[in-house]
């Protein structure tokens, strides 16, 4: 018998799994912070012998060459995959001995990455799963623009042929078992579901109901923006992530956060957004532990600059630093527990904002003049915005505030979060702003006219 284990890395949408028998098991894609998957195989008392890659990842660093040195398993990368380190270079068709009676049998899959190699688990000959990293999705495919964009129709037309490849030699009831696909932007759209098998995806992913022109006309059509960090994410998986620091950091008291602040630094607030909104330290910024931290922040946050984290508990603080160190944010400059009373200096008060919903949008917008700023991505404004708003995604708004027309500003997503964030860029520079925490579709129950709506308003973020 073997056993699959999904371990879930929800704030980058991505999966890793740990895979085998009753005596050893292989790592797929493993994440950075290789404790829990080192924890999972203590669990199942099995000795991981094996890490394989699916491809070098673009929105993650990842765990595999630590675990491998931690561990001494053989660490198999896609052979064309080019790489600084000793590795077990991977061809289509090499198999490697996972556990008596279970195989691990290489698929070359090129689209998402030209090198990408998706994984048949067979056991006594017969497959029972198959790792497709970001090759077939759950109802999409990964997306193929973010190596190069001289090769992104190219690798299109790759993973359309990759995805009928994996389709005409696998059996109908085969499990797939995805990378990407579960809010990771390295999904070509928005996957739907948990779980999938590949007779699944031939009645509903479009690289397999679709012909190949149809298709790469539609997949390119529908990119959304890539993350900026994922321009930092490749050449660090390529040559060889260094071992992670989870130690707490220095700690910051209220004058050394304000001195941080003084030299430009980023202060975040890792604290909901309702608790920021009531009360903050002047000139902080806030990402919220319980949302997609790791993306947004190291989305927005230029490269390399020093990050002081302000968190509500160890335990939140922990955790965050545990997101970061996945997106490369290795180590924060410092850090403070509690809340603004101990962060903020003697004889200063804390920073405020209000926050409102659509219906209260309707009635201050009758009184009076306002900027309704609205943070979503094109591709969700696209579907439906509310008319006469000010257009700035939530991940270019701290390079164009000056853009943002004066008056009070109302500032929206679609669910609260990136507008939280949004709101905290613009009170830190100084406006008076409102974050509208409220879901888009109450736009025209409020009786907001709303341009060219689906009715869906996006992803409730």
């Amino acid at each position: 018998m073997f056993f699959i284990d999904t371990i879930e890395l929800s704030g980058l949408g991505n999966r890793s799994y740990l895979v085998g028998g009753a005596h050893t098991a292989v790592v797929v894609d493993p994440p950075r912070d290789i404790d829990q998957v080192i924890a999972a195989a203590a669990r199942r008392g099995v000795r991981i012998s094996h890490i394989v890659e699916t491809h070098l990842h673009n929105d993650y660093v990842t765990g595999g060459l630590e675990l491998a040195r931690v561990t001494g398993a053989r660490y198999l990368v896609p052979a064309a995959a080019r790489v600084s380190f000793e590795r077990t270079p991977v061809h289509d068709g090499d198999t490697a001995e996972i556990d008596a009676e279970l195989t691990l049998r290489a698929l070359a899959t090129p689209g998402h990455t030209p090198h990408h190699t998706a994984y048949l688990l067979e056991e006594n000959g017969t497959a029972v799963a198959v790792f497709t990293g970001g090759s077939l999705l759950i109802g999409t495919v990964g997306r193929p623009d973010l190596v190069e964009p001289r090769l992104t129709e190219r690798l299109a037309r790759a993973q359309h042929a990759s995805v009928h490849r994996l389709a005409a030699e696998l059996a109908d009831e085969t499990p797939v078992l995805p990378t990407h696909g579960f809010g990771s932007f390295c999904s070509s759209a928005q996957a739907s579901g948990a779980a999938t098998t590949i007779g699944k995806e031939k009645e509903v992913n479009e690289a397999l109901v679709r012909d190949v022109d149809t298709f790469v006309a539609d997949l390119l059509a529908g990119l959304d923006d890539i993350p900026a960090y994922y321009a930092h994410m490749g050449p660090a998986n390529a040559a060889g992530p260094a071992p992670v620091d989870l130690t707490p950091p220095a700690v910051a008291d209220a004058e050394d956060i304000a001195a941080r602040l003084a030299a430009g630094e980023w202060v975040v607030d890792l604290r909901n957004r309702v608790a920021f909104a009531e009360g903050h330290v002047a000139g902080s910024f806030n990402f919220e532990a319980q949302g997609q931290l790791a993306t947004y922040l190291a989305w927005l946050i230029p490269w390399g600059k020093p990050v002081t984290l302000l968190a509500a508990s160890p335990e939140q603080l922990a955790a965050a630093q545990r997101e970061l160190v996945r997106v490369g944010i290795d180590r924060p400059a410092a850090a403070a527990v509690g809340g603004p009373g101990s962060w903020i200096r003697d004889g200063e008060a804390p920073a405020s904002f209000r926050r409102a919903t659509f219906a209260d949008l309707v009635d201050r917008r009758t009184a009076g003049d306002i900027v309704v700023l609205d943070v979503r991505r094109d591709s969700e404004r696209a579907g439906g915005h509310i008319e006469g708003s000010v257009h700035i995604p939530v991940h270019t708004l701290h390079r164009r505030l000056d853009e943002v027309p004066a008056g009070q500003v109302w500032v929206h997503c679609a669910g609260g979060m990136r507008a939280a964030i949004a709101a905290s860029l613009l009170d830190a520079a100084g406006r008076d702003v409102v974050a509208v925490d409220d879901g888009f579709q109450a736009a025209v129950a409020a009786g907001l006219t709303v341009c060219g709506c689906r009715g869906d308003g996006g992803p409730a973020t």
